[in-house]
This record gives structure tokens, C-alpha cells and sequence, in this order.
């Protein structure tokens, strides 16, 4: 029990002996602070016990598959059809930095989320770097979803505007009106529809919100195959084999793709065998990767380099298949926004509630806080979204500085430094040094690009 104290005031100094006792012998209350989230302040407990296995997958796929299966054609036609290589490099090194957290969450059973990886890994500024560009990524791919929404919805109603009175003008005129129309108009009824979802605190009550979303991003796919098939696009462009002053974007764009490292710690506490999470992972890569490399492949040989930041900006309007891929990507902010801002939210909650202290009152301050917290985001990345309306620019700049950082780059960082480079293996620690180094070209060229585009187009 004199192990189970130590659980009990904090994390592990991450010594080579204190891991390995970990590893061996599990501690009984970090065990059961993992077993009840709630009791500890740690985050959402789950009604049931835990996600199941199927929950958490599509959990997972939702979170992989995002905002970046539109711009994905663009990716394509950005680096040339040899880029499709660097894709699957990309997923695989993604999948692999997946299972390097894991492994990092192991070998500490009171670790909950990636902020106390980098806490085991480096202590206090290990947990500061990793929140910083965790929560940043994290914010700036929910505004992702609300350009998205506007630009499309805007495309499937163009000229909707909305007047609102504001009172009676000055020296007895008329009333003010105020007029919202367009994009702006469209983020913020989306807003409006997503801000309910963010308020549940279940992954396993989220996982049915998820099913709708990885529905949704196959049907897209399927529409847009069914646009080029029966709409009379047809595949007539043949593109560029390379195109090396386009690999920054496209890699970053690539990387961007798979930026759900933020929420695996998340969704693997949420599950009931945690050891399993493993095959989750593996799933959902495989499975996201077909559907990005698909989706990739049709619309840049319907559209070529011609094809916008998004694929649905390009579809013939009043066609069936046009109308229905972009009222289903009315589906992805629904589905795809709570889950990214849960985490980000639940750290700022815990904060509050620590100065909120303890007592009768904690249940009602607890409910008031998430719901204020979560508005307050929601209503933040509104604002951002009407002011910063460049979507392919800002996700490739997500995509090859914040993605790269939390995919690629901090876990195999937080791993080494856990483990130590003599406990690994000599294939290992290549593999790991590999990724390190692909990481790096990405986030210095990829960054350097993506700023630029933003300061010529601004």
C-alpha cells in the first residue's frame, strides 16, 4: 500500500526503476482513479464503465476523418500524383507515434491525457509544451469546421442573408438594421446547431454522434464518385506526376489529416479494455487512409490542378450528387466539433474547479462551469472563423507546424525520453529518429509555405 500512497499525491518521477515497478505491478489507486475519472477530477466517467471496443472505433475514425478529406484533392494537386507515396508514410508514422502514447500511458497508469505524458517525460515544461500545441491544434481545427460549413453552405445557397432589427436610429429615424449574409451567416447558424453537442460529457453517449460522422465522410466520398459518373464530369484531368515546389503544403495538408493524436489519450481512458485500444488504432488508420487515398484519387482526376481547397467547391451546382455531398457535410461539425474541443474544455473546467474548492455546491458549479466554459468556446471560434476565412492556407499551416509537433514529433520525444534510448532497440530507435527527422523537413518548409500564402492572400 506504501505504493498505492505514492499513486495517490501525484505521477511518477519517470525513473528507469520507478517505470519499471509500474510496469510489473500496477498501483491499486491509480487503478482505481481510472476506473472512476469523476471521483478524481480527471475528466467525463462513462455511465457504463467504459466505451466499448466498437464505440471507441468510432470514436477514433471521427477523429481522424475531418475537415481534411475535402482539402485532400487539393493536397494531391499541390505535390503531384507520386505524392500519394508520401501519404502512406505519413499514416503509417501517425499510426506508429499512436502507439508510442499508449506505451507512454502504460507505463504510468495515473497518466490521463497527453499533457501528463509530456508531464512523465520532461515535468513541467513537458507538460506546458505538450498542452500548448495540443490545445492550439485542437482550437484551430474547430475553427477549420466552421470555414468549411460557411464556404459550403454559402456554394448550396448563395445570396441567404438574414436581417436584424437593432432598436430605433438616432434623431427619430428609422430602426438599425444590422445584416448578416453569406459565410459569415452560415458560421454562425452552425455554430448554433453544434454548441448542444458540446455540452455532453460521455464519449460512449459521443460515440453515436461519431457513427453519424463517419457515415457521413463515405458518403462524401461516394458523391463524389456519382458526380464524375452520372453528372457527366468524368475523370479527363491527368495532373503532374511531381510537383516539388507543392510537397510543403501537400505534406502538411497530409499530416493535417491525421491530427487526432490530441484526443487518444482521451479516447483511450474512455474504454473498457484499454489494452485493446492497440487494434482500435490500427483500424482506424487503415481504414481513414483508403477513405483520404480514394477520395485524393477522385478529385484530382476529375479537376486536376484546377481543383479549390475544397472538392465540394468545385461540384456542378444542381446536381444530385453536389447537393447531397455538401448537406452531408452539414453532419461534420455536429459530429466532429464536440469531440475535438472535449479535451480543451475539460482542462480549462479542472482549473476552474480547483479555485471553485469543495462541498455541496460542487455538483451545480461543476454543471454551470462546463456548460459556460464550452459556450465561451464555441462563440471564440465563431469569431475567429468570420476574421480568418482562408480554410486550405490555415489547415496547411495546422497540418505542417501543430500537427507535425503533436503526431510526430513530441511523441516520439516524450517516448525516448520515458524509456530511455538504451531500453530500446537499434530498429527502434532508427524508426523513431526517421520520424524525427521527417517531422522536422515538414514543420520548417511546411510552415515557411503556408505563413506566406497567408500574408500575400490576406
Amino acid at each position: 500500500m506504501a505504493n498505492g500512497g505514492a499513486a495517490s499525491r501525484g505521477p511518477p518521477d519517470g525513473s528507469p526503476a520507478a517505470l519499471r515497478g509500474l510496469v510489473q505491478q500496477p498501483l491499486l489507486h491509480a487503478y482505481e482513479a481510472r476506473k472512476d475519472p469523476e471521483a478524481h477530477g480527471f475528466g467525463p466517467a462513462e455511465p457504463d464503465g467504459g466505451a466499448s471496443f466498437v464505440r471507441t472505433c468510432f470514436n477514433g475514425l471521427n477523429g481522424l476523418s475531418g475537415v481534411g478529406l475535402l482539402s485532400i484533392p487539393y493536397a494531391l494537386s499541390e505535390g503531384g500524383w507520386l505524392s500519394l507515396a508520401l501519404l502512406l508514410v505519413v499514416a503509417a508514422a501517425c499510426c506508429y507515434t499512436g502507439l508510442l502514447l499508449q506505451r507512454c500511458m502504460d507505463a504510468s497508469p495515473p497518466v490521463r491525457g497527453y499533457p501528463d505524458i509530456g508531464a512523465l517525460a520532461f515535468g513541467r515544461g513537458g507538460r506546458l509544451a505538450a498542452s500548448a500545441f495540443l490545445y492550439a491544434e485542437l482550437y484551430l481545427v474547430a475553427i477549420g469546421f466552421l470555414i468549411l460549413e460557411g464556404d459550403n453552405l454559402d456554394k448550396l445557397f448563395p445570396g441567404t442573408s438574414i436581417s436584424l432589427g437593432l432598436g430605433r436610429g438616432g434623431d427619430g429615424g428609422g430602426a438599425a438594421t444590422l445584416v448578416v449574409s453569406g459565410k459569415q451567416l452560415f458560421v454562425v447558424l452552425v455554430a448554433l446547431v453544434i454548441l448542444p453537442t458540446t455540452w455532453l460529457r460521455s464519449l460512449g453517449v459521443l460515440a453515436y454522434v461519431s457513427a453519424s460522422g463517419v457515415l457521413a465522410s463515405a458518403v462524401v466520398v461516394v458523391c463524389v464518385l456519382w458526380t464524375a459518373v452520372a453528372d457527366g464530369v468524368g475523370f479527363r484531368a491527368k495532373g503532374r506526376m511531381l510537383n516539388v515546389s507543392g510537397l510543403p503544403t501537400a505534406l502538411g495538408l497530409y499530416t493535417f489529416c491525421y491530427c487526432g493524436h490530441a484526443i487518444f489519450p482521451t479516447l483511450c481512458n474512455s474504454m473498457k479494455e484499454k489494452k485493446r485500444f492497440s487494434r482500435v488504432l490500427v483500424i482506424c488508420f487503415v481504414l481513414c487512409t483508403f477513405n483520404y487515398g480514394s477520395m485524393a484519387i477522385l478529385g484530382y482526376l476529375m479537376y486536376g490542378d484546377d481543383v479549390k481547397s475544397q472538392v465540394t467547391l468545385n461540384l456542378p451546382e444542381g446536381k444530385i450528387g453536389s447537393k447531397l455531398a455538401i448537406y452531408t457535410t452539414l453532419i461534420n461539425p455536429f459530429s466532429k466539433y464536440a469531440p475535438m474541443v472535449t479535451p480543451l474544455a475539460t482542462a480549462v473546467e479542472e482549473r476552474l474547479l480547483l479555485t471553485a474548492g469543495s462541498g455541496s455546491s460542487r455538483g451545480s458549479s461543476k454543471r454551470s462551469i462546463n456548460v459556460l466554459v464550452r459556450t465561451l468556446l464555441v462563440v471564440s471560434t465563431v469569431v475567429v472563423a468570420l476574421a480568418v476565412p482562408f480554410f486550405g492556407h490555415l489547415m496547411a499551416l495546422v497540418g505542417s507546424l501543430l500537427s507535425v509537433m503533436a503526431a510526430m514529433l513530441l511523441p516520439c520525444i516524450f517516448y525516448l525520453k520515458i524509456f530511455g534510448v538504451a531500453r530500446c532497440s537499434r530498429a527502434e530507435v532508427t524508426l523513431i529518429a526517421t520520424i524525427i527527422v521527417l517531422g522536422s523537413v515538414v514543420a520548417a518548409t511546411g510552415t515557411y509555405a503556408s505563413v506566406k500564402k497567408i500574408v500575400l492572400d490576406y
